[in-house]
């Protein structure tokens, strides 16, 4: 008797998972269910592809490389389901999205229903990170990029720019004062900046060597968003891109600092994902609607649109 597609699709669940009972929850069945269907697989095959201890699971020699094949035999089964539904004028099936948890939020997340009405048969996961992440080991489909890119193995597109700028609430300013000058912006002010990358604390004012300013900050975090949040508080100046505070300026409730100094500087969002992607026909239909509504007139985060 030969091995079904049921029984390999949960021998790799239990294998993704670790536990027979996560990978039940994750197929949206009975442990007993789960257990039974990995049994009967392993007595097909006649040997042990996972050993059982009391705290976790462990592929034998036997299982790792069954794994690898099986993989491969799922993966041609998605992507001929994937032509077939195709072909029909029908997407479906998972779509992992990564993006830094700011641009997931302030973008992304807002553009989902409508994404949703025209392909209601893709299953999105959405994915904050907020560095670069290897795409494959995380097992992501498609990535928004916000900067410069450097890997050559990807294939990307260009959504459009956002513009970094200072900007501050109007109840810090009117306590601590309005900076004339980047001397008094470093001498007088709490300057909100990020552990990671130093990159991000380049701000856009004439430094005195003739770049781009390095500030010192004096309140820190790796989360833009904690950051937004901060400055909104009144605890400092911050150096943010528009797509997060474009509606916060446009709302009141952060304003622009040093605007006179400032060094238009903007960055690329770029959508990546591996050139042999299985999945190309859900990715396309994403990066497609997010060309399009980044370039649409509410899109203020756009920088070509901006000051």
């Amino acid at each position: 008797m030969k091995a079904t597609l049921e029984e390999v699709e949960v021998f790799l669940a239990v294998v993704d998972t670790g536990s027979l009972t996560s990978a039940a929850e994750h197929l949206g069945q009975p442990v007993s269910t789960t257990s039974r269907l990995l049994a009967r697989l392993e007595d097909k095959l006649q040997t042990t592809l996972l050993q059982r201890t009391t705290r976790r699971l462990h592929l034998t020699d036997e299982g790792c490389g069954f794994a690898k094949d099986a993989r491969r035999i799922m993966e041609s089964v998605r992507i001929a389901e994937d032509r077939l539904m195709e072909r029909r004028g029908r997407l479906s099936g998972p779509l992992h999205v990564d993006a830094a948890s700011p641009f997931m939020l302030h973008v992304l997340v807002p553009l989902m229903p409508a994404y949703r009405a025209q392909h209601p048969e893709v299953e999105l996961v959405l994915h904050s990170n907020e560095g670069f992440i290897d795409l494959l080991e995380r097992r992501v489909d498609l990535a928004i990029r916000i900067g410069e890119l450097k890997d050559s193995t990807l294939h990307s597109r260009l959504l459009g720019h956002s513009r970094v700028r200072l900007v501050a609430s109007p109840g810090y300013l009117s306590r601590q004062g309005v900076p004339e000058d980047t001397e008094a912006l470093q001498r007088n002010h709490e300057l909100i900046g990020f552990t990671q990358p130093d990159v991000l604390n380049l701000w856009p004012l004439p430094g005195s060597d003739g770049n781009l300013l390095r500030i010192e900050p004096t309140l820190l975090s790796c989360n833009g968003e904690t950051i937004r949040e901060l400055a909104i508080k009144g605890m400092g100046i911050a150096c943010l891109s528009d797509f997060m505070t474009a509606r916060d300026i446009a709302d009141g409730r952060l304003v622009e600092v040093l605007p006179q100094l400032a060094i238009p500087r903007t960055k690329p969002v770029n959508a990546v994902y591996y050139k042999q992607s299985a999945v190309s026909g859900r990715i396309a239909s994403m990066v497609g609607y997010l060309a399009e509504a980044m370039r649409a007139p509410e899109a203020l985060w756009a920088a070509e649109r901006g000051h």
